[in-house]
């Protein structure tokens, strides 16, 4: 292999979704309405979490670090696919690929993990009330996450560094909207068995983790959620499950159907995907967590009176 072609890349190509100069235009605002509103949406979700004293709990310490993730991953890649749109010049530095790539990486890797924490908190809150600020107290909560950043961190890390070690001497054009590790290893003219062993790992251990711990948490809280003597108290405690679930359901239905499809992979079939994972999810989870919640409701009404 010529080491000369691999060292000489600097930049590649984002080739964007296809669409005719009309359809631009009506993509390019459909999808930027779809940013703001995502962009609005988690940022308005941590600045109420951190205003309003009620909600510094462990559930919505939890709930502003997964709208921080959202807001992380989507932005790694809304406003590049959305300058793709308007501007004839498709190319991205090298390393600025690399960057969104690891960003990419580890706030959709933390969000995964971050799911499964909620709903063992959800199980702690719902199973034993009265200590369940005991168990999650605020240093527990603390390492949790920092445990959470430094594994998805790491993983991020190893992704990234073999991904860009790889060869790339032919074509530049990823035909993609962002730099995805399907279309980046497409490029490649490396032998990518081991990328595609260590994702396969990677990918795995994750999901291990967090299926086991949605299955277990749901296990033993959908009970104690049968237990509880109060309708109110039953009704509010499925509540709160349910929104997690469907949650939960969409995030890891899109990314198993992604991962899990790659012997059949098709690159159209890929970027419908990834607008959905990478765009769509994270404006739904602010509304999914806030629209039947009655404390947001509250806190939103309280910082409305104090202006």
């Amino acid at each position: 292999m010529d080491g000369e072609n691999c060292s000489s890349l600097n930049e590649f190509l984002l080739l964007g979704i296809n669409s005719t100069p009309k359809m631009k235009v009506t993509l390019f605002t459909m999808f930027l309405f779809v940013y703001l509103i995502n962009l609005v949406a988690n940022l308005g979700m941590i600045i109420l979490i951190r205003m309003d004293s009620q909600l510094h709990t462990p559930m919505y310490f939890f709930l502003s670090h997964l709208s921080f993730s959202d807001l992380c991953y989507s932005t790694a890649i809304g406003p590049r696919m959305l300058v793709g749109f308007i501007v004839e010049n498709k190319s991205i530095p090298f390393y600025g690929c690399a960057l969104q790539f690891l960003i990419f990486c580890t706030f959709e890797d933390t969000e995964c993990l971050l799911l499964a924490v909620m709903v063992f908190d959800r199980y702690k809150a719902i199973s034993n009330p009265l200590l369940h600020t005991v168990y999650m107290a605020s240093r527990v909560c603390c390492l949790l996450m920092a445990g959470v950043y430094l594994g998805v961190m790491a993983g991020a890390l190893i992704d990234t560094t073999l991904t860009f070690r790889l060869c790339f001497c032919g074509s530049k054009e990823i035909n993609h909207f962002f730099c995805d590790v399907p279309p980046l290893l497409l490029l490649s003219c490396s032998d990518t068995q081991v990328n595609e062993l260590v994702i396969f790992i990677i990918f795995g251990f994750i999901e291990l983790i967090t299926l086991s711990g949605h299955f277990v948490s749901y296990w033993y809280t959908i009970p104690a959620v049968i237990k509880i003597h109060s309708a109110e108290g039953r009704v509010k405690a499925f509540s709160t499950c349910t929104s997690h679930f469907t949650a939960v359901a969409i995030f890891q239905g899109t990314w198993l159907f992604m991962y899990f499809l790659l012997s059949s992979y098709s690159l159209d079939q890929d970027k419908m995907t990834s607008l959905f994972y990478t765009l769509v999810i994270p404006m739904l989870n602010p509304l999914i967590y806030s629209l039947k919640n009655k404390d947001m409701k509250e806190a939103l009404k309280k910082l409305k009176n104090k202006k």
